[in-house]
């Protein structure tokens, strides 16, 4: 259960603050590695190459595939959904100002 709650935290943050598409969270992917050691450096190329070459956008895609080989699928949907909550708060609020 902690751990879900790790990946939410980590992920939620990463899709706060990673703007630029995918490859924007890269370096905090790198962090992700260095502070939980979930995956390995040479896991995050193998990540790249999977993310790249499946359709969808490369952030979900990492998220989804570190979540899942974490957590199983609960991790996985865990992980997708904290990289796109923030996206959806922002856009919640533009559209009720609009």
């Amino acid at each position: 259960m902690l751990i879900l709650v790790r990946l939410f935290y980590e992920f939620f943050k990463t899709g706060l603050f990673a703007i630029g598409g995918g490859l924007a969270t890269m370096p905090f992917l790198y962090n992700i590695s260095e502070s939980t050691g979930w995956f390995s450096r040479s896991d995050l190329t193998n990540m790249i190459a999977v993310s790249e070459s499946t359709p969808g956008p490369i952030g979900v895609n990492m998220a989804t595939y570190v979540g899942f080989t974490t957590a199983g699928f609960w991790g996985g949907l865990i992980a997708t959904l904290a990289l796109v909550t923030p996206s959806i708060i922002v856009i919640v609020i533009i559209s009720y100002f609009l």
